[in-house]
């Protein structure tokens, strides 16, 4: 980069130390070369592998004298390093590609989370239980008669929570294990508050909450925080509530949305885990709310640096007084969930013997993004000769229904179904669960710790500034080189349309590939009726969207490149219609995922005429990129009745 680097310092507002210091190692991690953390963790030197190797010499006498095993590895102990390297390992850099590091999962002794400096952390993890809501949940329904209560803000009321990370400079510098501890900074709660105020907090893993202004007893106004090192992107909130009463309605107005539409305006409403109905009665997270209105604030124009801004306004009564409740725009799917699930995987040998975990790079705060392999236990080292399907999920850290999405491809493609073992023995699914774990942390909306959407990136990649982007791109180019890649999709969720849908990239009509890129979202949407809307899917491209990964990998050959889209809210499609989507939806999903690619890569006859067929409506009935046209297949439904083992069902039970 050279005499370049300034100038790209100062458009991106990354410190110089961080591309100066870094450094790079070929691990031979899937065949690319991985950056190094940046200059905030410390290097691994020979006695901190050591220490790996053997016992934590720090510490080795303390925790002796509590009991503790000779050789355990203390959490407190910052070796920057989640996985652990045996002799042989240790010396991987120069090793062949054929010898790859096997990456371990993190737990809580062998990974710490890292956060920007500023960042203040609690001391102890918030934990929610997975379950199911026991009949769907309705929309609410507008009336056209909701309040619009117009911001006024602190002047007109009491800050009772403020909390900002602010740094010296505008930019990230520098990252620490587990956040700076809440007590090195001045308290956001404001003190002395009446005893029937409510109590906010949001410093917790992708927690958003920048300020609380009580106006009335009952009526709150709350502002959300920007992206980190930007003044834009409000959608994500998540933040917790206490001290409240049961007999009693509060309004709640969230003031600085940045979009100009959201399906709240539809009924949406937003979801809230109560901490004491997950202890007494096993219930988890649920829609709540009534009186929902979102609409654009009345706000003098030379007030509005970023442009307009919206607001959420809602009534909600809370289950239980004195209770601990967390309100979010969606089901959360933290860093934590995503390493738990993993460990999860490895512990179980009849799934790990299908799956590979290993690391793909790691971010500018040094966190690891993962890279699973999926395919029959034969081909996990070799797999040349195969062909490969790619799929990623959030690079917007504020999409967790990609996440859960994901998490339900994850699980049946490690499951016992003859369809998932038919799919291993035909592909490699390389898989990157994660491409944003620095935004999922801190509880962006869109962008990573450069201030940049990721999804913007693939066109001309800065390899020191977006790590996951590149390294992702270059395995892509690298498969490529090697054989065939079959699709490749990036999971998403959008805030403003109703059901599931993807989006494609139009063949031209002249060409033998017309129309064929809608044969999978149509077999899709067969398979998933009550959820997935093949009139939904859109198959142009646009100039703002050429940096993307589905256009820029349409671009370099794979003609099956997709985003798959699924609603914050929720499905208008037949017996479903205005319900929301739960997690369960939203991971069966990732499964009929599965169940449609087996059907629209298999080559036996009855299935190829199938596909014909569908090609050949469509030409008839003339869809197009702009309004693809939903043809009438009777001869092909989904194989969620035959495809799915007694066991498979009982693991989407438990992992919901």
């Amino acid at each position: 980069m050279g005499s370049n680097v300034p100038n790209l310092q100062r458009s991106l507002s990354i410190p110089g130390p961080a591309f100066q210091d870094k450094q790079t190692s070929d691990l031979h991690l899937t065949g690319i070369s991985v950056i190094q953390p940046t200059a905030t963790p410390p290097p691994q030197t020979d006695e901190a592998r050591s220490a790996v190797e053997s016992v934590c010499r720090n510490c080795e006498a303390r925790e002796q004298n509590q009991g503790s095993k000779s050789g355990k590895l203390c959490s407190k102990c910052h070796i920057n390093n989640s996985f652990r390297l045996s002799p042989k390992q240790s010396n991987a850099p120069s090793e062949s590609p054929s010898k790859k590091l096997r990456c371990v999962p993190p737990n809580s002794c062998q990974y710490v989370i890292r956060w920007p400096s500023e960042c203040q952390v609690l001391p102890y993890r918030i934990r929610h239980i997975k379950s199911l809501p026991s009949s769907p949940e309705i929309f609410y329904e507008p009336t056209g008669k909701e309040a619009q209560p117009r911001p006024i803000g602190e002047e007109h009321g009491v800050t009772v929570y403020h909390y900002k990370p602010a740094s010296q400079v505008n930019y990230f510098s520098r990252s620490v294990p587990g956040g700076s501890p809440s007590e090195t900074f001045h308290e956001p709660v404001r003190r002395n508050l009446d005893h029937d105020c409510l109590i906010f907090e949001s410093r917790f893993e992708s927690g958003n909450l920048e300020k609380a202004v009580r106006i009335t007893d009952t009526y709150y106004e709350l502002y959300l925080r920007p992206d980190f090192y930007t003044t834009r992107h409000c959608q994500w909130y998540y933040f917790q509530i206490q001290n409240m009463k049961t007999d009693v309605k509060y309004r709640i107005s969230i003031v600085n949305f940045s979009k100009p539409d959201s399906l709240y305006n539809c009924g949406m409403k937003p979801v809230l885990y109560s901490k004491i109905e997950a202890d007494r009665h096993f219930v988890g997270w649920t829609r709540v709310g009534d009186n929902i209105r979102y609409y654009k604030n009345d706000t003098p124009q030379e007030e509005e640096e970023e442009g307009p801004t919206y607001t959420l306004t809602f009534t909600i009564s809370f289950p239980h007084t004195g209770d601990t409740v967390y309100l979010a725009h969606c089901y959360p799917y933290r860093y934590s969930d995503l390493t738990e699930d993993l460990m999860s995987i490895q512990s179980n040998p009849a799934m790990a013997q299908y799956c590979s975990q290993r690391l793909l790079c790691r971010t500018l705060a040094g966190n690891n993004v993962y890279i699973l392999t999926i395919t029959s236990p034969e081909s996990l080292e070799d797999s040349k000769g195969k062909i490969c399907v790619v799929l990623s999920a959030r690079v917007h850290p504020g999409e967790t229904p990609s996440s859960w999405m994901m998490r339900g491809v994850i699980q049946y493609l490690t499951g016992t179904s003859d369809t998932a073992r038919a799919l291993r023995e035909r592909f490699v699914f390389k898989i990157v669960p994660m491409l944003n774990p620095d935004g999922v942390i801190i509880g962006n909306t869109r962008c990573n710790l450069a201030g940049r959407d990721l999804n913007r990136q693939y066109k001309n990649v800065i390899k020191e500034a977006f790590p996951p982007v590149y390294q992702t791109k270059m395995m892509i180019k690298k498969l490529l080189e090697e054989g065939n890649i079959a699709m490749y999709c990036d999971f998403h969720a959008h805030s403003r349309k109703f059901n599931i849908f993807m989006y494609g990239c139009e063949n031209r009509r002249h060409s033998d590939k017309f129309l064929k890129e809608q044969i999978f979202p149509l077999m899709l949407h067969k398979n998933a009726s009550d959820k997935f809307s093949f009139e939904g899917c859109k198959f142009t491209i646009q100039r703002s969207k050429e940096s993307t990964g589905r256009v820029v990998f349409w671009n370099m050959g794979i003609m099956n490149s997709f985003t798959l889209e699924a609603s914050y809210g929720g499905s208008n499609l037949g017996s479903r219609a205005f319900t929301h989507f739960t997690t369960g939806d939203y991971q069966s999903l990732g499964r009929h995922f599965c169940e449609t690619l087996f059907d629209f890569c298999d080559p036996d006859l009855p299935k190829d005429q199938i596909r014909s067929k569908m090609l050949q409506k469509l030409i008839k009935e003339e869809s197009n990129a702009v309004d693809p046209i939903n043809i009438a297949i009777t001869d092909y439904s989904s194989l969620s009745s035959s495809g799915v083992s007694d066991s498979d069902e009982a693991n989407i039970e438990e992992m919901v």
